[in-house]
């Protein structure tokens, strides 16, 4: 009975000595791998806003986009324009806040470009498959539109030395107002029609394929 009731002290003993050895390398860990401080958050910047000129774009046909993801696109798209659409805001705009005889983005912020998925034909020119900055020279009588292989460009500082090709177009005033500068393609006898509209000016770029 006295060697039993020995043993249980001894293992009592030893089973006590275990735990406090234990709970020493805990805090021994503990106090050696502190949990690191969080990180400091980066500083938030202030969003920039919403853009007076917001960038927009058109295709030919149509809302291409859409058509292909319902299944109702009977044809590959034809062209695209992306640009900037400025408002008139009470401006003047044609003589006055755009130059006659200067070079204009054809918009706002950087480069109008007109993209081409097949050939075309502008005018008797052969336009090939590609992408393009487009601009506009415009006179009282006419515009001149020009494609310039200098893309991704911002505002009017295009490489007119990379220009590719030019065209004459018509232009014409009416009591429509656009109040804000709008391009889009319209459907042709023949082909299509880019319409370059603002204020109570229009022009129209006809496209053939």
């Amino acid at each position: 009975m006295f060697i039993l009731a020995k043993a249980v002290r001894v293992f009592l003993f030893a089973g006590a000595t275990l735990i406090a050895c234990n709970q020493a390398q805990q805090e021994r860990r503990i106090v050696h791998n502190p949990i690191p401080p969080p990180a400091k958050a980066p500083e938030k910047t202030a969003l920039r806003g919403i853009d007076k000129s917001p960038m927009d774009m058109s295709y030919y046909p149509a809302d291409y986009p859409i058509l292909k993801m319902s299944g109702k696109a009977d044809q590959l798209p034809v062209a695209r324009v992306i640009y900037s659409r400025p408002s008139r805001d009470g401006r003047v705009i044609f003589g006055n806040l755009i130059e006659y005889g200067s070079p204009w983005r054809l918009g706002a912020n950087e480069a109008t470009e007109i993209e081409f998925f097949n050939d075309v034909i502008i005018y008797g020119k052969t336009v090939k498959k590609g992408r393009y900055v487009m601009y506009c020279i415009p006179y009282e009588e006419k515009w001149t539109i020009v494609l310039n292989e200098d893309l991704f460009t911002w505002g009017l500082k295009i490489n007119r030395a990379k220009d590719l090709f030019s065209f004459d177009i018509p232009i014409a005033s009416g009591d429509q107002l656009y109040d804000r500068f709008t391009m889009e393609f319209e459907r042709a006898a023949s082909g299509c029609i880019l319409t370059i509209a603002w204020d109570k000016t229009r022009a129209e770029l006809p496209i053939t394929w």
